[in-house]
């Protein structure tokens, strides 16, 4: 079953002689374990389109179904949907964003204590994570004392401290170098296949893609074409 399934698409900013078409009837469907690649130039709704799939921004028009549930449906509320992006979906972002004055353990235990797990069982889980991102012997340091390589991987172990279904990583190498980009997008990747979660990240860099299942190109609101793998 499709972790995430998008039909007809719309989402449109102003009204009248001012309306912007920021997306225009985007299909996506994401299994359990696929990678998808969103490419194309500044201005072609990339981050518009990661803002409505991260239900951030509510569509104008068309269907988003996430992990068999049609949002935006049946009275959903401002805290249904924070609930569910709490629960169900990691972010990436550019830059690490990690709390400065919070430890790398502590900041990965942060999500944790958001929907009420705490204790041994969160603790447990933060080990786990920093282990498979190698900076467990950084547990204890506060994030400036690491590199920019070693907090984007602190960042992708707090994303995934929920067990989200869906990953959303927005330019997750922008400010980082090749080789450091390089070893965090091999971890997206890892990831996806090891733990099943399905993973949608917006790039510039062809390089970073490759092994992707699928890759969407953006022009001006629209899917102008896919590959898939």
């Amino acid at each position: 079953m499709a972790i995430l399934e998008i039909q007809g698409l719309q989402k449109t900013f102003g009204t009248g002689e001012l309306a912007v078409n920021a997306l225009q009837d985007i299909n996506i469907s994401l299994s359990a374990g696929e990678l998808t690649a969103l490419l194309g130039p500044s201005g072609s709704g990339k981050t518009t389109l990661l803002l409505c799939i991260s239900l951030i921004h509510e569509p104008t028009s068309g269907t988003i179904v996430f992990d068999g549930e049609t949002i935006y449906n049946n009275g959903w509320t401002g805290t249904d949907l924070r609930r569910l992006r709490r629960e169900k979906i990691g972010f990436v972002f550019q830059t690490p964003n990690l709390i400065p004055f919070l430890t790398v353990r502590e900041n990965v235990l942060f999500p944790q204590e958001l929907i009420g797990i705490t204790g041994k069982k969160a603790e447990e889980r933060a080990k786990e994570l920093l282990d498979y991102m190698e900076v467990l012997h950084r547990s204890n340091y506060l994030p400036a004392l690491l590199s920019g390589g070693e907090q984007q991987r602190v960042a992708v172990a707090r994303a995934l401290a929920n067990r989200p279904k869906l990953i959303l990583a927005d330019e997750p190498t922008a400010a980082l170098d090749t080789e450091r980009g390089m070893k965090v997008m091999a971890l997206l990747k890892k990831i996806a296949r090891e733990y099943q979660t399905a993973v949608i990240t917006v790039t510039h860099d062809v390089r970073m893609i490759e092994g992707f299942d699928h890759v969407y190109h953006l022009k001006d609101g629209r899917v102008e074409n896919t590959t898939n793998h």
